[in-house]
């Protein structure tokens, strides 16, 4: 049998074995990410689409009722440092070998939490985007960017605090899970 051959197949089996364990390792990690944040939360809902009052829709990641009201949370899973601002388009990202940048998410996340206000304009409504603990802003964090870890921190102190606050906010909660919709299936129902 050709060496080159055997070679050739031995490698696509160690490259296959290897994307197959890092895709298990993403879906691990997302898995527990979902758990986190159902832990600290009255109430989730995640990766959803809601209409966004202009005749379309837009879709949200995450949304938790707390203790706040409503919080809608974008999570931002880069490494490296991270230099942004409100007034910069598009962000950089730079790592040990390599640089890239993506759009502002702050306007993203601004549009996700003015339609859930729309819906339920009797119940506070704030917004973040969080990032994961591999991200670093050597320049300091722009407005409504926070920490993942010590947002979800905050809130699990939160949560042990504000048990009763939080059903205030429930039948705004509920019209909002019913406007929710799940991309493709539906109606969202989740807590």
């Amino acid at each position: 049998m050709n060496p080159l051959l055997v070679g050739g197949v031995a490698l696509a089996v160690v490259l296959a074995a290897a994307g197959a364990a890092f895709v298990a390792w993403r879906r691990r990690r997302q898995r527990d990410l979902d758990r986190r944040i159902r832990d600290v939360a009255r109430g989730v809902l995640a990766d959803f689409v809601l209409p966004d009052g202009n005749g379309g829709a837009i879709q949200l990641q995450y949304a938790l009722l707390t203790g706040r009201g409503i919080l809608v949370l974008d999570v931002k899973d880069v490494e490296g440092n991270v230099f942004g601002s409100e007034g910069m388009q598009d962000w950089t990202v730079i790592a040990r070998d390599r640089r890239f940048t993506f759009a502002n998410p702050q306007a993203g996340l601004w549009d996700r939490v003015a339609a859930v206000r729309r819906i339920v304009p009797e119940v506070p409504v704030t917004g973040f985007v969080a990032f994961t603990p591999r991200a670093r802003f050597a320049k300091g964090q722009p407005r409504s960017v926070e920490p993942l870890e010590s947002l979800l921190r905050d809130l699990e102190a939160e949560r042990a605090r504000q048990a009763i606050g939080v059903e205030s906010y429930r039948p705004g909660w509920d019209r909002l899970r019913e406007c929710a919709q799940l991309p493709g299936v539906g109606q969202a129902g989740a807590g």
